[in-house]
């Protein structure tokens, strides 16, 4: 066994008198911990990954962390990353937030046998811009009774995870990675989990990582950044996109300017000089640089060449991607409420069609109303999702498509069926954390899509006993549906739509 109960009074580094009968133990890389037990699960929280980003460290590559001597207290999550302020989303987790935030969040299961046990990674969502891996809605606890080690992280958000400016790229050596330091992070968080995954159980050979809207991108990511190539070896991607583009570091493209360009832009906006310094960009408060808040379709999205050297889907077009057993999918309302007329980038995802593209495509709709309410999910998740789980099962490697279509009689929304993000408590079985009265099928859906999500980290295929089966996406060409009424497995809906979209991106790529 890698954990203890802790039954003599412990030095701990903070919370000076916690109960001593809940607590275990486990010794990592950094130090010895402290964490709690309950109902047979052991949670190891607010423990630092990487050195905070403060100071000189800002918008550099994260740092090994310090070690330590005696026994860390993990009983309490670190701050979320800088963020603005929440409005209500679940997926946030409780203040403090602060620049100091590179800490991950650990829970397993007490009773197992002596073969390590799978391992799960959570990248939050948010946009790149909010979210954390403190929220109650990503509490591991559930996953983990079923048999796997669970981990949340936090990454640097905003404009503290995703810029670059000139006067940055002046101090930086040539070999230095630049801009995507929210997803140096993740590479960081998972170079940990490698390193310490045995302390708490798991099998750091057998890792999954999981993650939803941005946190599904950066899965994306991560399958076609060379240096996470090895540290993951199965993927799933809840609502991650897939045809999004990507800004240069230094050069403007056509539509699209660089992340200089922007960062630039961003200064001249903040009052900074001409001529700012890095010392003078490192001198605003966090919280300054929120303003305005950066958009992740079009400003957090960066080909550095170094972390990422390509969009996702031309490395999935190339087979340049990670050769994992993938599972991907979207929700069957996404963005209902964003109409392609709206202002911004999403609303803007329509605007390169021809007159015959856009009649074609309101007859498959069955007209504007149709349209309106859901050719944005199409275009931004839906047939992305599709294309890239073809260009994966046709490189060779095991592929698994999902449509969630789950709606509780409490939903207040008139979405017409599952709107964006509503999946995250089904898959953490966490249904508590909605707010809302939650029903029997719900629980039933919850039930399964945990198993499924948790058999597939553990033998790379999600199917298992006792539930239908879920059909490899190969020349079949089906997938999984999520029902009120339970999953079953079917031919792709709106094939014909995502057939007309699939024929614009083509044209327009």
């Amino acid at each position: 066994m890698f954990l203890s109960s802790l039954l003599a009074a412990a030095v701990l580094m903070m919370s000076p008198n916690p109960d001593q009968d809940a607590l275990v133990r486990a010794e990592t890389a950094q130090g010895g911990i402290v964490g709690r037990r309950v109902d047979g699960v052991a949670s190891f929280k607010g423990l630092p990954y990487a050195a905070p980003p403060v100071g000189p460290l800002r918008w550099r590559p994260p740092q090994q962390p310090a070690a330590w001597t005696g026994e860390r207290d993990a009983g309490q999550v670190g701050a979320i990353c800088i963020q603005p302020p929440s409005n209500g989303d679940p997926g946030v987790g409780p203040l403090p937030m602060s620049e100091d935030c590179l800490t991950l969040n650990v829970w397993t299961p007490e009773a197992r046998g002596t073969e390590p046990l799978p391992v799960m990674v959570w990248i939050h969502g948010g946009g790149y811009n909010n979210g954390s891996g403190t929220a109650a809605l990503y509490d591991g606890a559930r996953l983990a009774r079923r048999g796997v080690v669970v981990v949340t992280i936090n990454y640097r958000l905003g404009r503290l995870g995703f810029f670059d400016h000139p006067a940055l790229a002046s101090e930086r050596s040539p070999d230095e990675p630049a801009a995507n330091y929210g997803v140096m992070d993740q590479i960081a968080a998972l170079e940990w989990v490698r390193d310490n995954a045995a302390a708490f159980g798991g099998d750091p050979g057998n890792v999954t990582i999981f993650g939803e809207s941005a946190g599904g991108a950066a899965v994306t990511q991560l399958m076609v950044a060379p240096s996470a190539r090895g540290l993951f070896h199965r993927a799933v991607v809840q609502s991650g996109m897939g045809r999004q583009r990507s800004a240069a570091l230094a050069l403007d493209r056509p539509g699209r300017p660089s992340a200089q360009s922007l960062g630039r832009a961003w200064a001249r906006g903040a009052g900074l000089a001409a001529n700012a310094t890095a010392a003078d960009l490192r001198a605003v408060p966090a919280e300054g640089l929120l303003n305005p808040m950066p958009a992740f379709y079009s400003d957090n999205l960066i080909v550095d060449g170094v972390v990422l050297t390509e969009d996702v889907v031309q490395a999935f077009a190339g087979g340049r991607e990670a050769p994992v057993p993938l599972i991907l999918g979207a929700n069957s309302a996404e963005f209902w409420w964003i109409r392609p007329s709206d202002a911004g980038a999403y609303g803007r995802t329509d605007d390169a069609m021809t007159e015959a593209e856009h009649d074609a495509l309101l007859a498959a709709y069955g007209g504007p109303e149709g349209y309106d309410q859901h050719v944005v999910s199409d275009l931004v998740f839906n047939e992305p999702g599709r294309h890239l789980a073809r260009l994966h099962a046709a490189n060779g490697h095991p592929t698994w498509l999902y449509r969630f279509d789950v709606a509780p009689e409490s939903n207040p929304e008139p979405s017409g069926g599952a709107t964006h993000a509503s999946e995250r408590p089904y898959v953490f079985d966490n249904l508590h954390t909605v707010g809302r009265p939650m029903g029997e099928r719900d629980e039933r859906a919850a039930t399964a899509m945990a198993d499924y999500w948790t058999t597939f980290a553990e033998r790379g295929d999600p199917n298992g006993p006792g539930r239908p089966a879920w059909p490899e996406f190969g020349a079949e060409r089906r997938l999984l549906e999520f029902t009120n009424d339970g999953p079953a497995a079917r031919a792709i809906p709106n094939a014909a739509r995502l057939d007309l979209i699939e024929a614009f991106y083509e044209r327009t790529r």
